[in-house]
């Protein structure tokens, strides 16, 4: 457990990805089975203890620490599993010191006890560790470790560990189980590479590179196809064995969330598409779709009122046949053929424009913000479907990003390294108010796109400007202008303005304009556009 705690402070404390993935191939190499492979599927969000945690830790911390005090602390940490670790009383010093468990021996216990043996059981571990080592402990057992570690970056770091790509590692992912003795025998040279065969089993997807001004200019139009870049998730649709699974673009399997969709394929095919909501032919808001993502389960109203749809690009494997070798043309054409033979419901085909030179696709470009779409994809029509983002084959050309300015209200602690910062915005803009006087409104919040060294001076206007502290909230004077950018904006009924922001982040910090002169929200809700109430390109 000790090297497991101090794997996850030193990954809080280090914002380099690469910095993050040398951390865990070294633990990967040193901790031993099957300790480390649960603390890979506790990085990977493939260990679910189920545990009612933060209620178990509620009545134990009770018994220890003024109630009263846990919730200012909760307050001002901001996350439960590190105020408890703070203020859990510390272990008394013994000869010889408390053996501390390890991580296998900790799932085990947790797993075969009942409900009533775990409060002691939790006891005694959080008796016997030092803080460091409670608050691994304890987003161990929450299942939410948040370290700064996306899964596919611990897979990665896994595959570095025996010298492989890491879609080596996710071609075999779905058909393993925690403590993934056999993916470390294969990585280590002492076991055979898993089988996965008839199984479900993620592809890694291809990615673009953003179009540069160079790369455009050079551009030969005939040798790419061009696609409309829709404001979904991407996703995978593998059917394979009679089992079928839907997977972002991580690999992370979602098929929970979109149960409607899962019997409609059959046989053993893997497409590439993009994931919407559709309500007849209109594209609904991206907001619509966000309602299903990240849910073990959905009920028959969500089913109703969010109907799912794929729009698919491509097609990588055909009744068995691997096609990622083959064009991009030549795919596409197997992808028109299967599509019109299985009659799929709730799918259609990408379209496949065709611009006859660069001006008219420069002008097609143009268009899209009128229409609502978020750009273009370029694809070399002579290329093969390569994971990763390899460079020169495919491209996205997004449409440039909106701006407003609008007047911070209120700021938030961060996680992680910004715990000492007030580094997450919420602003708002104007709008005429009842007694016709001009009043603040949210319509976004954002925690990105400034520097270090301005995340350091906004945090000293804060402190020096607050007006209330709603626990880690903290309201300031309506005195400071934001420049956001965004990419879009959208109808939503759950904010108190009406609208909703797309991928909102600081573009600048605008010390020198005086707040009344920030936006309006009738500047804002003329920004939306047909495309955000729904699209009708199909």
């Amino acid at each position: 457990m000790h090297a497991f705690a101090a794997l996850l402070d030193r990954l809080t404390y280090t914002p380099q990805r690469n910095g993050k993935l040398r951390l865990m191939t070294a633990y990967f190499r040193t901790a031993p089975d099957p300790d480390r492979g649960y603390a890979l599927a506790a990085l990977t969000d493939g260990l679910d203890l189920r545990l009612p945690v933060r209620r178990l830790l509620t009545e134990l911390l009770a018994t220890r620490v003024d109630a009263e005090l846990f919730r200012l602390s909760r307050d001002y940490v901001g996350d439960t599993a590190e105020t408890v670790a703070l203020l859990w009383p510390e272990p008394p010093e013994t000869e010889p010191p408390p053996i501390v468990p390890g991580l296998a021996e900790i799932v085990a216990a947790v797993q075969a006890a009942t409900r009533a043996q775990l409060p002691l059981l939790l006891t005694g571990w959080l008796d016997r560790l030092d803080s460091t080592g409670r608050w691994a402990l304890l987003k161990l057992l929450t299942g939410a470790p948040r370290v700064g570690v996306s899964a596919r970056l611990a897979r990665m770091a896994v595959a570095e560990l025996g010298g492989q790509e890491v879609g080596a590692v996710e071609e075999i992912w779905h058909g393993l189980e925690p403590p993934y003795t056999s993916l470390f025998a294969w990585l280590e040279g002492r076991g055979p590479r898993p089988d996965s065969a008839g199984l479900p089993a993620f592809r890694p997807l291809m990615l673009a590179n953003p179009l540069e001004d160079a790369e455009l200019a050079a551009l030969d139009v005939a040798a790419f196809a061009a696609e409309w870049k829709w404001d979904g998730i991407r996703v995978q649709i593998v059917a394979a064995g009679g089992q079928v699974r839907l997977y972002s673009r991580a690999g992370d399997d979602i098929s929970r969330a979109f149960p409607e969709l899962l019997p409609l394929f059959t046989g053993d095919v893997v497409l590439d598409g993009e994931l919407l909501v559709l309500r007849g032919d209109q594209v609904a808001p991206f907001n619509d779709l966000q309602q299903r993502l990240n849910r073990k389960a959905v009920t028959r109203k969500m089913l109703q009122d969010f109907p799912a749809h794929v729009r698919l690009y491509d097609l990588l494997v055909d009744d068995g046949e691997d096609l990622r070798g083959l064009s991009f043309d030549a795919r596409r054409t197997r992808l028109e053929v299967w599509h019109g033979r299985a009659q799929t419901p709730r799918t259609d085909l990408s379209e496949v424009l065709q611009p006859a030179s660069l001006d008219a696709l420069q002008a097609i470009w143009r268009d899209t913000r009128n229409t609502g779409i978020e750009g273009l994809m370029l694809k070399r029509r002579a290329s093969p479907y390569l994971p990763g983002r390899p460079k020169g084959h495919w491209y996205k050309w997004k449409r440039a990003p909106l701006t407003l300015d609008v007047v911070l209200m209120y700021a938030q602690r961060g996680s992680g390294k910004r715990s000492s910062f007030y580094s997450d915005y919420t602003f708002g803009a104007w709008r005429e108010g009842d007694s016709g006087v001009a009043e603040l409104v949210p319509v976004g919040k954002a925690y990105s796109g400034f520097t270090d060294e301005e995340l350091r001076a906004l945090d000293r206007w804060i402190r020096t400007h607050t007006t209330e502290r709603f626990g880690p909230v903290l309201a300031v004077e309506p005195l400071l202008v934001l420049e956001i950018a965004f990419d879009a904006v959208q109808r939503s009924p759950r904010h108190k303005s009406g609208v909703a922001m797309r991928f909102p982040r600081i573009h600048r910090i605008r010390w020198d304009k005086p707040a009344s002169e920030a936006d309006t929200l009738a500047t804002l809700e003329a920004l939306i556009v047909k495309g955000t109430e729904g699209n009708a390109r199909t």
